[in-house]
């Protein structure tokens, strides 16, 4: 068993913190544009816009998952309302940057001009790699864990950082001091680097110009990959604080998110189908020789 316990900051420069949460952020970010760039020049889409997109989305993926985590955990933000604005800023939620992201990604596409559909089968990708990579911040955090195991790649989480329903028994709590847990963020980093490849392959593999797949599919296919992948490994986690009617929030959501996404592309499917005069853009997946969509559109 694994019993290294990681301290959460990783610099203290007097009273500023440089915490490996926010690195592994920063991380995330350079690797999911990295894949972003090299995905652009290889489908032939613009480059120049990336760098402009990704601060542009980062911001609205901070504040949607900063809100979103406020609102899972407002057990605790009630009782400490200062610590919603002030640092350091622990706490996010992917389903909430999601959401501000994707209409960030909207707004910004229109505006430059893009095709959102093919350039979320570029980001798609990214996502989930920046994903894979983010959530080691919470190992250093010393979160995002499941019940007891014995496991030999359980780890150890001390006291001060356990949910309610794993206290230590000094906290009133049943669990004892020594005992390690499934590293469920382990489980989802490695699901979604599987997802990377996945996705890759499928868009290389089956690409709209031999029919299979459109503008578009891969995009949405993210939804439900990782929102099959977050609601089962949800179902192993303790310590949440939004439910409905008994069900993790954070379940409903994945799996509404999957099942849209599942509708979105049969629908679209039968769309072009039914229409294959004025699909063009639609169609073109991306790979060289495909159509070229036309300057000035945006498919959003």
């Amino acid at each position: 068993m694994i019993d290294f316990t990681p301290n959460p900051i990783a610099l203290a420069l007097g009273p500023l913190e440089i915490r490996w949460y926010g690195i592994g952020y920063v991380a995330a970010i350079v690797a999911g544009t990295w894949l972003a760039t090299r995905e652009a020049r290889r489908r032939g889409e613009r480059e120049d816009v990336i760098i402009d997109g990704v601060v542009f989305l980062a911001i609205a993926a901070l504040i949607g998952g900063r809100a979103y985590h406020i609102i899972d955990q407002w057990a605790y933000y009630q009782n400490h309302l200062a610590q919603i604005v002030l640092p350091p800023y622990t706490g996010l939620g992917i389903y909430g940057g999601l959401f501000t992201g994707m209409l960030a990604t909207i707004w910004f596409a229109r505006r430059r001009h893009l095709s959102f559909w093919r350039w979320g089968d570029i980001l798609a990708p990214c996502i989930l790699l920046a994903q894979a990579i983010g959530r080691w911040g919470n190992f250093m955090n010393q979160e995002l864990y499941g019940p007891p195991t014995n496991l030999p790649w359980g780890i150890a989480i001390q006291c001060q950082y356990r949910v309610a329903e794993f206290a230590c028994p000094a906290e009133g709590g049943t669990t004892p001091v020594d005992a390690h847990f499934i590293p469920l963020f382990f489980y989802e980093s490695m699901l979604s680097l599987i997802g990377v490849f996945v996705m890759l392959y499928l868009w290389r593999r089956f690409t709209a110009q031999r029919r299979i797949l459109i503008a578009g599919d891969v995009g949405l296919l993210y939804f439900v990959w990782y929102g099959i992948e977050r609601s089962l490994l949800e179902t192993l986690r303790g310590g949440w604080n939004w439910t409905w009617f008994g069900i993790a929030t954070a379940q409903l959501v994945g799996l509404g998110a999957a099942a849209a996404a599942i509708v979105a592309i049969a629908v679209r499917h039968w769309y072009v189908r039914r229409h294959p005069e004025g699909t063009g853009n639609a169609t073109a997946g991306g790979e060289p020789g495909a159509a070229a969509e036309p300057q000035g559109s945006a498919a959003a």
